[in-house]
C-alpha cells in the first residue's frame, strides 16, 4: 500500500513540476537570433563576449541616447544609458519578452520585498525629476509597458503617479525561468558542480539496421522505425526491466516506399515525421532520394542554377553521375481509410498524397535529409547539406539564395494553389511562415531558417525546453560540431570548420558566425581509422538513468565514443562535455556481442539516435537497436538511482497540432488529486 501511494505521490509531483516550470529559453537577441562576437569592440555600450549588437547598432544607440538630452553626469543618465544598451545583452529576447509582448524597455528588476533597493526603484528615484526627450517610459495607448510613444521633453511624473505605478508597468522579478535587468550585463551564476556519469548502460532490444525512429503521436509505447532502403515499421517497445525484445515484424512493414527510393551508400530514405495531429488526419512525411534516370516522377529544379550563380554544365561529374541526376524529396503519405481512426492503422497507403519538396542535387554527398516537426510551432523543418563538393567550392552554404547547406522551415498545413506556388517560386507544396528570418533579411530565400551548415546529421528538440534546437554537423577535415540552431543563425561553413578558419576559405569580414557549443577533433579519436563523423542525439529526459538526466548525448559513427554534455549555468548555452564509458547489460534481451579484444559492445556503426514517448533514449546502429537502461545493470554507480515500477505510457489527449497548454496540465493534476483522495478514502 505504501509503495503504491509513494508512486502516486511521485507522479503527482512530477506533473506539478511540469506545470509550474515552463519551458525556458537560451541566449537570444530581440530578433530571435543568436548573439555573436562582434568584429569590433562596442564603443558606447559596455558589453563583452557574445552580444546582440554590432558597431553599427552601438552607434545607433549612442545617437538615440544623445537625442534624449539628459543632463550630463547624473545617475539618471547612467541608468537610461544602461537600459538602452540592454538590447545588446545576449539575453535581450528574454529581458524584452519578445515572444509574448515586446516592450520599449527591458523588465527592470523589482523585488517587492525590498523595493527601495531594486533597480526599478533606483531608476524612478534618479529620473523622476529629470527631463527626457522622447522618453522610452511614456505609456502606450495599448498597454502600460507596450510600445512607447514619441513625446517632447518630459518627466516620469508626467506619466506615472507614483513609483509603485511605474514599477508595476516596467518591473519584474528574476527566477530560474525568467530574467530581469539590474543595470548591468546579465551574468548567470553556476548553480552546481556537475559530476560526469560513471557510465552508460545499454540493452539490445532488436536486430536490424534502422536509420530513423519516431514515437507514435498517440503517446503510446509504440514507435515507427525506418531503414535506408525505404521501409517503415510500427513496433511495440517493451517496458524497462521487462527482459523482452521489441515487437517488430520485418515481413509486414507499415509502409513500403522502396519503389520510390533510390538506394546507394549515400542515398536512400533519410527521414520521416508524423503530423502532430496524426490521430485525426493520418498524415505523415518521408524524406528520401530518387534517381531521375530510373523514375519519371523524379523531377524538379536543380540546386545548381542561375539564381545562385551556378551552371550545371560546368560541374564535373561526380562518381560518373550527371549533376542533379539525384534529387532530395519530401513527400506526404496517409493512413486515411485504412482503419476506423488513424491511431489504429497498422498499414499506410502505398501512394504518396503530394510532393512537399523536391530539389536536384549537384553532387552525391552531404545532402542531409532529416525532417522534424517543430514541437512548438507545428512547422516542418528540413535539414539540407551543402551538396557535397570538396570545401563547398560553389559556396552554397553561405549563398542566401541557395537552399543547400541550410535548415528550412515550411508550413505543410496551409498549402497554396498550384498557380500561387508557381508565382512564388516554391520548390513544392507548402507555404512559408511569416516569421521566418527572410522577413528581416530580404536576401534570404523565404524557406531558410538557418544557414552555414555542411551536413547536418541528426537534429533534435529538447523535450523539456523546445527552444533548444540542437544539431550535429558533420565536419570535413578536422572537426565535428554540435550547434544550437536559432532563427537566422549562420553556422560558418565553409568559412569555418567548427571554431577554426577553414584552410581553403577566403576572408569574409561581414560574417558573424555562430560557433559550435560542442565538438571534437578528428585527431582525438579513431586514429587508426583516420576520420570521424558525428551522430547527433538528444537531451536525455528519462528518469531511467538520473545521473544522465539533462545531458545531451551524442556519439561518433565508428561507435567507440559517446559523450554526455552538461549545461551550466542553466539556460546559459555553455556546455561542458566528457566522454562517457558504455557497456551492455548482462541480462540484455538480445545478446550483445563484443568488439574483439575489447570490452566494448559491437555496435558496428552509429546511424542515429531516437527517443520514445517515455523519453527513453535509443541508439540505432548497424547491428541493432540499443536502449539506455538503469546504470546498475552494468554495475555503474549512480547515487540517484532508485528501483521503480515500470511505467506504461498511454494514448495522449487529442491534439490540435500544438503543444499542450498549461490549463490542460492543471486538469491532469486535479484529476490525479481526485483519484488520490478516492484511493485514500
Amino acid at each position: 500500500m505504501n509503495n503504491q501511494l509513494n508512486l502516486l505521490f511521485s507522479f503527482i509531483c512530477l506533473l506539478l513540476y511540469s506545470f509550474f516550470n515552463p519551458s525556458s529559453s537560451l541566449p537570444l537577441c530581440t530578433d530571435l537570433r543568436a548573439p555573436a562576437i562582434p568584429q569590433k569592440p562596442l564603443a558606447f555600450c559596455p558589453y563583452n563576449g557574445r552580444v546582440c549588437c554590432d558597431s553599427s547598432k552601438d552607434l545607433q544607440l549612442q545617437k538615440l541616447f544623445e537625442g534624449m538630452n539628459i543632463t550630463d553626469d547624473t545617475a539618471c543618465s547612467s541608468a537610461v544609458k544602461s537600459i538602452l544598451c540592454s538590447t545588446c545583452d545576449q539575453f535581450s529576447a528574454e529581458l524584452f519578452k519578445v515572444k509574448s509582448r515586446p516592450r520599449p524597455v527591458p523588465v527592470l528588476c523589482n523585488s517587492t520585498a525590498t523595493s527601495e533597493n531594486s533597480f526599478c526603484s533606483s531608476v524612478w528615484d534618479s529620473c523622476q525629476n529629470i527631463p527626457i526627450t522622447n522618453s522610452p517610459f511614456a505609456p502606450s495607448l495599448k498597454t502600460k509597458a507596450g510600445e512607447s510613444q514619441n513625446s517632447n521633453s518630459s518627466l516620469l511624473t508626467d506619466f506615472w503617479q507614483s513609483k509603485n505605478d511605474f514599477c508595476e508597468a516596467f518591473g519584474g522579478n528574476s527566477d530560474k525561468d525568467s530574467l530581469c535587468f539590474s543595470g548591468e550585463q546579465v551574468l548567470l551564476e553556476k548553480n552546481e558542480t556537475l559530476q560526469p556519469p560513471n557510465g552508460m548502460c545499454l540493452e539490445k532490444i532488436a536486430d536490424g539496421a534502422y536509420l530513423n525512429m519516431v514515437p507514435h503521436p498517440d503517446g503510446s509505447n509504440r514507435a515507427f522505425f525506418s531503414n535506408q532502403p525505404g521501409k517503415i515499421w510500427l513496433a511495440t517497445i517493451p517496458e524497462q526491466d521487462s527482459e523482452e525484445a521489441m515487437e517488430l515484424d520485418e515481413s509486414s512493414p507499415f509502409a513500403d516506399l522502396t519503389d520510390d527510393v533510390y538506394l546507394d551508400a549515400r542515398f536512400g530514405m533519410m527521414g520521416m515525421a508524423f503530423h502532430p495531429n496524426f490521430d485525426k488526419n493520418g498524415r505523415f512525411f518521408a524524406s528520401f532520394n530518387c534517381d531521375k534516370a530510373k523514375s519519371p516522377r523524379c523531377a524538379g529544379r536543380c540546386a545548381c542554377n542561375s539564381d545562385v550563380g551556378c551552371d550545371p554544365s560546368k560541374i564535373n561529374s561526380d562518381d560518373n553521375k550527371q549533376p542533379c541526376q539525384y534529387h532530395t524529396v519530401v513527400a506526404e503519405f496517409s493512413v486515411n481509410g485504412i482503419a476506423p481512426n488513424p491511431s489504429k492503422a497498422e498499414k499506410a497507403k502505398p501512394s504518396e498524397v503530394r510532393r512537399i519538396f523536391t530539389m536536384g542535387l549537384p553532387f552525391t554527398a552531404n545532402h542531409g535529409g532529416q525532417i522534424l516537426i517543430g514541437p512548438e510551432d507545428g512547422y516542418l523543418y528540413i535539414m539540407m547539406g551543402d551538396g557535397g563538393s570538396k570545401g563547398d567550392s560553389f559556396n552554397f552554404a553561405q549563398n542566401k539564395k541557395s537552399l543547400l547547406g541550410k535548415i528550412m522551415r515550411v508550413d505543410v498545413d496551409n498549402i497554396p494553389s498550384q498557380e500561387e506556388i508557381s508565382d512564388l517560386g516554391h520548390w513544392g507544396n507548402y507555404s512559408v511562415p511569416r516569421d521566418n528570418p527572410y522577413s528581416q533579411d530580404k536576401d534570404l530565400q523565404p524557406e531558410i531558417w538557418a544557414l552555414g551548415l555542411r551536413d547536418p546529421w541528426r537534429c533534435s528538440f529538447d523535450s523539456e525546453r523546445p527552444s533548444y534546437f540542437i544539431c550535429a554537423d558533420v565536419g570535413q577535415d578536422q572537426y565535428e560540431e554540435v550547434d544550437i540552431i536559432t532563427r537566422g543563425g549562420n553556422y560558418g561553413w565553409s568559412m569555418y570548420e567548427g571554431p577554426f578558419r577553414f584552410k581553403n576559405a577566403s576572408a569574409d569580414d561581414s560574417m558573424d558566425p555562430i560557433f559550435p557549443v560542442l565538438g571534437y577533433n578528428h585527431s582525438d579519436i579513431n586514429k587508426e581509422v583516420g576520420s570521424a563523423a558525428i551522430s547527433g542525439g538528444y537531451v536525455y529526459r528519462s528518469k531511467t538513468d538520473p545521473c544522465i538526466y539533462g545531458s545531451y548525448l551524442y556519439g561518433d559513427l565508428y561507435a567507440k565514443n559517446f559523450w554526455a554534455a552538461q549545461e551550466n549555468p542553466y539556460n546559459s548555452g555553455n556546455f561542458t562535455t566528457r566522454g562517457i564509458p558504455f557497456s551492455c547489460a548482462h541480462d540484455s534481451p538480445l545478446n550483445c556481442s563484443s568488439v574483439p579484444n575489447s570490452p566494448l559492445p559491437a555496435l558496428g556503426y552509429i546511424f542515429s539516435f531516437g527517443q520514445d514517448n517515455r523519453k527513453d533514449t535509443y541508439i540505432l546502429t548497424s547491428t541493432g537497436v540499443y536502449r539506455v537502461v538503469r546504470p546498475s545493470r552494468c554495475n555503474y554507480t549512480c547515487s540517484k538511482e532508485t528501483v521503480r515500477a515500470a511505467e506504461s505510457p498511454g494514448p495522449s489527449a487529442p491534439s490540435d497540432g500544438h503543444i499542450a497548454k498549461p490549463d490542460f496540465c492543471l486538469v491532469l493534476v486535479l484529476y490525479c488529486l481526485l483519484h488520490l483522495t478516492s484511493f485514500i478514502l
